[in-house]
C-alpha cells in the first residue's frame, strides 16, 4: 500500500434512524479501510434540513482524513459505506431526508469537474451547516477555487450575504 499521504475533507450528516450511531459507523467504516486514516472530528451539530419540507432535523459534521486513494476511489468507498448503511440515491428525493450522506468536500487543493466528481463540493461555501463544522477543524484551510479560508466563507454566509 502506498503511504497516506493525500488530505481530504468530508462533510456527513443523516436525518433518519438513529443519526448519531449511523456517523459514527461510517467513520468507523473510513478508518477501517487500510487506506483512509480519520484524523480529526468536528462536534456533531443539529441543523434544519434544506430542500424537501417535512423532514426531521440533520446530524452533521465534518472530518479530515489522511488517504493513499486517489479522489475518485475514496469517493467511491464513500457511496459503497453510504450503500452499506441502507442508503439508495436512486429511489430518494433530492435534498430528502436520509440515513447517511457522505460528501467529499476537498481533496488537498484539487479543483476537479467531471461527472460524478466535482472537488471542491460545489455547494459547500453556501452551506452553514457544512462550514461550521469544517470551520471548527481546518478554520485556516483555503478553497482552491475561492481563494478564501472556510473561516471567511463561514461568516459570509451567516451574514447572509449572498454568496455565488
Amino acid at each position: 500500500m502506498a503511504d497516506k499521504t493525500n488530505t481530504a475533507y468530508i462533510a456527513f450528516g443523516a436525518n433518519l434512524g438513529n443519526r448519531r450511531s449511523n456517523l459514527q459507523s461510517a467513520l468507523a467504516a473510513l478508518n477501517a479501510s487500510k487506506d483512509i486514516e480519520v484524523l480529526c472530528i468536528s462536534e456533531m451539530i443539529e441543523t434544519e434540513p434544506e430542500g424537501a419540507a417535512n423532514q426531521g432535523r440533520y446530524l452533521n459534521a465534518a472530518a479530515s482524513l489522511v488517504t493513499s486513494l486517489s479522489p475518485g476511489q475514496l469517493l467511491k468507498v464513500m457511496l459503497e459505506i453510504e450503500i452499506s448503511h441502507g442508503r439508495d440515491r436512486s429511489k430518494e428525493k433530492r435534498w430528502g431526508p436520509r440515513l447517511l450522506d457522505l460528501d467529499l468536500l476537498m481533496y488537498e487543493d484539487l479543483v476537479i469537474d467531471q461527472k460524478g466528481l466535482t472537488l471542491p463540493h460545489p455547494r459547500m461555501h453556501k452551506r452553514a451547516f457544512v462550514l461550521g463544522p469544517l470551520a471548527e477543524i481546518a478554520g485556516q484551510l483555503v478553497h482552491p477555487v475561492r481563494k478564501e479560508t472556510i473561516t471567511a466563507l463561514l461568516e459570509k454566509v451567516l451574514s447572509h450575504a449572498r454568496v455565488e
